[in-house]
């Protein structure tokens, strides 16, 4: 007869995505999102209004 084996699944981390502020890997996540949604918005500003963000802004 065999010996029954345990097993066991590994355990997801489920506050991946939990707002956690110091170096954390959720802080980098969170971090590249937002920079990637700035990224984004600073090429539209470029692609709708013809000049650049500085400019858009009235700061150059």
């Amino acid at each position: 007869m065999q010996d029954a084996t345990k097993v066991t699944t590994p355990a997801i981390e489920a506050d991946r995505n939990a707002w956690k502020f110091g170096f954390t890997p959720q802080a980098e996540l969170w971090n590249g999102r937002l920079a990637m949604i700035g990224f984004l918005s600073a090429l539209l500003i470029e692609l709708f209004s013809g000049q650049g963000v500085l400019h858009f802004w009235g700061l150059m």
